[in-house]
């Protein structure tokens, strides 16, 4: 029940945190999980509080492991990495609130459903974060964990492989977002 909670109130408070993206930390303190405790409040803006930092720090660390181990690729991360921050920024803007607005409302009423689905035992609480994230998982953040560790254990042939997956992975991103902005 707890990660249930935990879910729901990072899908609420997903949207008011991007939308605070330039802002500063400020922004974020000022819309907390409404639906949630105070101590999970608190969890949240620790939880939340540099991610442009730790973001920018990622991006940093990618186009270093890019250059030093697929460095004939690194122009092409930098086109797909920028793509990226424009498509962000313009999800982000306020011309697309509604559609921001209309997203998060199918994707509340899909977790609604699933979570009717739960608690009536016809899925497991796996099928239910699995369908709820779209049938995919967090592959893009298990890449990048893979790809620190490779780079960690100087894993030359696997560092490569893990970086052309999660070049892939990130381009499927920005096509995704064009997706969602027309």
């Amino acid at each position: 029940m707890k990660s249930l909670l935990l879910v729901m109130c990072l899908l609420i408070s997903l949207p008011g945190v991007a939308g605070a993206e330039g802002s500063g930390n400020e922004a974020v303190k000022e819309k907390p999980c409404l639906n949630c405790s105070e101590e999970h409040r608190d969890h949240h803006r620790v939880m939340h509080k540099d991610w442009q930092a730790e973001q920018a720090e990622r991006e940093k660390k990618l186009l270093a492991w890019v250059a030093q181990y697929t460095p004939d690729k690194k122009q092409e991360w930098t086109k797909v990495i920028e793509e990226r921050k424009q498509l962000r920024n313009q999800w982000l803007s306020p011309e697309n609130a509604p559609k921001r607005e209309k997203w998060k409302a199918e994707k509340m009423a899909k977790m609604k459903e699933l979570r009717k689905q739960l608690e009536a035992g016809k899925i497991t609480k796996e099928e239910f974060i699995k369908q709820l994230h779209g049938g995919k998982g967090k592959e893009e953040w298990k890449s990048f964990h893979d790809l620190r560790q490779a780079v960690e254990k100087q894993d030359s042939e696997q560092v490569v492989v893990i970086l052309n997956q999660l070049l892939v992975q990130y381009k499927e991103h920005n096509q995704l977002l064009k997706e969602k902005l027309n």
